[in-house]
């Protein structure tokens, strides 16, 4: 399996779909790469890229990048892109609290953040994608009209992000939130979309929570 890895790492740093270095970029590289000015909108922790290919589909008219670490994963969703002909999808290998080395500001218009790592641990509680440390790296590179959505699988995330964010009204603005998604009216085409983790938790009766939300 570590070969077959090392393969797929290699292999994306041969695609014109993935970015990695920040060094080697510059500030308008998202323009130049989709060669328009669609509104740009990002995946968080993309895995295999399931949002970032769906709403690529669903809208040409807009541009998408899936972030994520994981080389093996960047890699299944570029050759997904490729094989299925979009061509408004890139992906950037990074840890997200390098992501404003890679976005200019105000340049990102929408922001998925489907079932991150919840970090159970208080300790931690810093390195959740929904936390404020986040939201101030998030805060520069999004334009004022910017949306951010949030899924998971999560009771104990979601309900400390629903108090974090209640007791920051001047910061935090949030437009709608259930924690049984499957079953509210907020289940939409873009909101139900299956992930390979979302489709697991369903299995097990768990319940998706849903937050939509945008910054001040």
């Amino acid at each position: 399996m570590a070969r077959k890895n090392d393969k797929k790492i290699a292999e994306i740093k041969q695609m014109a779909s993935v970015f990695e270095d920040p060094e080697r970029l510059d500030a308008g590289w998202h323009h130049k790469y989709f060669q328009n000015d669609h509104p740009l909108v990002i995946e968080l922790g993309c895995g295999w890229g399931e949002y970032t290919l769906s709403l690529a589909a669903r809208y040409p008219e807009k541009n998408f990048v899936g972030i994520d670490i994981k080389g093996p994963r960047i890699w299944k969703g570029a050759t997904a892109a490729e094989a299925a002909g979009l061509h408004n999808v890139a992906f950037a290998r990074f840890r997200i609290e390098y992501i404003k080395d890679f976005f200019p500001p105000e340049s990102i218009d929408e922001v998925w953040i489907p079932f991150p790592d919840p970090f159970a641990r208080k300790s931690k509680s810093g390195r959740r994608l929904t936390s404020p440390e986040f939201l101030a790296r998030y805060r520069p590179l999004l334009k004022p009209s910017a949306i951010l959505q949030f899924k998971t699988d999560s009771l104990p995330l979601y309900e400390w992000t629903m108090e974090t964010y209640r007791s920051m009204p001047d910061a935090v603005e949030i437009i709608s939130h259930t924690d049984h998604l499957h079953s509210s009216e907020l289940l939409t085409e873009e909101t139900g979309i299956p992930s390979k983790f979302e489709q697991l938790f369903m299995n097990q009766g768990v319940e998706i929570k849903y937050i939509k939300f945008r910054l001040r």
